[in-house]
């Protein structure tokens, strides 16, 4: 029988994107039943700032999660989050064009009425919020992807941090060595040097970051 776990997710991660795949593999081999959480860096990284941040960055789709939630239920939150992660990471298209997510809607079969539908109402960035704060207050949860095994009441463990997507035999693996650590409470974390990730968002993040160095050195040459 698979297992019910929750993942916690914000689609401007490119790790937890890569993490997300590999859920996706188990998902479809029957290893696990993955329920689909919001989570937001903005205000982990930003504090109230980022919560006052409603309309910009990643809210707007963490809002829009929220409102296919309410219309269609779990999978298609999945169905939005890999659309919508697949055109930024993928494509390096970025999370808070409105058109980028209506077409993300469309691409996982959903309205794209919803985005619209997400931003008149106010209470879908107050649910991701909540969403957000049980995360961090139950599952003691600072970033993504945060895995909850036991349908969200048992233990959590921030990760995998995956660079490529294993085959079946080692996405299984991998999952009973990751579900065995996250079960024993004395594994708490174990770390390397990441190997860096072949994705389009990421060599766009790269671009603009130079720009702005760029934009820094002739303003202080000035």
């Amino acid at each position: 029988m698979a297992e019910k776990i929750r993942f916690h997710f914000d689609p401007l991660c490119p790790w937890c994107y890569q993490t997300s795949r590999w859920a996706r593999r188990l998902d479809d081999l029957g290893v696990v039943e993955v329920e689909w959480r919001v989570f937001s860096l903005a205000i982990v990284n930003s504090g109230d700032e980022g919560r006052a941040a409603a309309d910009t960055g990643s809210a707007p789709s963490l809002r829009t999660a929220i409102a296919v939630r309410n219309a269609h239920g779990n999978a298609a939150v999945g169905a939005f989050y890999k659309a919508l992660s697949d055109a930024r990471h993928q494509r390096g298209l970025p999370l808070d064009d409105h058109a980028v997510i209506e077409a993300s809607l469309r691409e996982a079969g959903l309205e794209p009425e919803l985005l619209e539908q997400a931003l008149a109402d106010p209470s879908t960035w107050d649910a991701v919020q909540r969403e957000h704060d049980e995360a961090v207050s139950v599952h003691k949860a600072f970033g993504v992807p945060t895995i909850v095994l036991d349908g969200g009441d048992g233990p959590q463990m921030f990760g995998p941090i995956i660079t490529d997507i294993p085959d079946d035999e080692g996405a299984v693996d991998l999952w009973r060595h990751f579900a065995w650590m996250a079960r024993n409470p004395n594994v708490a974390e174990v770390k390397r040097e990441r190997l860096p990730l072949d994705l389009e968002s990421i060599r766009v993040w790269r671009r603009e970051r130079e720009q702005r160095e760029r934009e820094k050195q002739a303003q202080s040459a000035a």
